[in-house]
């Protein structure tokens, strides 16, 4: 799909740096999902920043994942951040 990631670069205030195959960029904020059942354990930074991509999605080691619509959709451009 066009919105599948391409790109992932975990930052220390737990967001994502993303770039999708239709070249749009951006930051996912995670913090919203860290308090909720198995993305509790994304609160180590050293195992959130074992993010990877998986057929599109953003996955960890133990199961986690936010798939690529999710992550389209929610994706802040730099100019949002301003």
């Amino acid at each position: 799909m066009y919105y599948d990631a391409v790109k992932v670069e975990p930052r220390d205030n737990f967001e994502l740096y993303v770039e999708c195959q239709d070249g749009k960029r951006g930051f996912f904020d995670i913090k919203p999902c860290l308090d909720f059942g198995i993305f509790s354990e994304l609160k180590n930074l050293d195992y959130f920043k074992q993010v990877h991509i998986l057929f599109g999605a953003l996955a960890w080691p133990r199961g986690q994942d936010i798939s690529p619509s999710k992550l389209y959709a929610e994706l802040r451009s730099h100019h949002d951040l301003v």
